[in-house]
């Protein structure tokens, strides 16, 4: 029983020790950051609800709940993480301190426009001025890529 112990806390201590390594790279821990993941957390489990609950997903022929899908959007979120790590060493090196929080705005308003779509697609009522909103900003992000 004490060697299970001793295994458990050092698996918890590499864990712990590469958690705190990867936030101090980004950044530190912030209310914008503890918004953000928390957004990404819901906005992934709303998408394996989606998936495996009302069989509506969009990431698979079927729409039924997908191992690829599902690694797929672990990697994007990952990628939105590493996208935040390169915003904040950009203030580093231009010696400002506003880059990192406007990526992570950015961030949040994409995590809060899927997480509304999730909802509309599990058939929660939506008001017309949250729907037109997400309109406006869809519109404008698909003439700004273009």
């Amino acid at each position: 029983m004490e060697k299970i112990n001793y295994i458990k806390a050092v698996i918890i201590t590499v864990f712990g020790g590469i958690g705190s390594f990867f936030v101090k790279m980004i950044g530190g821990w912030t209310p914008d950051l503890t918004t953000l993941l928390i957004l990404m957390g819901l906005d992934f489990g709303m998408g394996l609800l989606i998936a495996a609950i009302w069989k509506k997903s969009g990431k698979s022929k079927t729409g039924a709940l997908n191992s690829v899908s599902s690694w797929k959007g672990l990697c994007r979120k990952g990628i939105t993480l590493t996208i935040v790590l390169i915003a904040y060493r950009l203030d580093l090196t231009l010696k400002v301190d506003y880059i990192r929080t406007a990526v992570i705005l950015a961030f949040l308003v994409n995590e809060l426009i899927s997480i509304v779509e999730n909802a509309g697609i599990m058939g929660i009522p939506l008001p017309r001025v949250l729907i037109k909103a997400i309109d406006v900003l869809k519109e404008k992000s698909s003439t700004e890529g273009e």
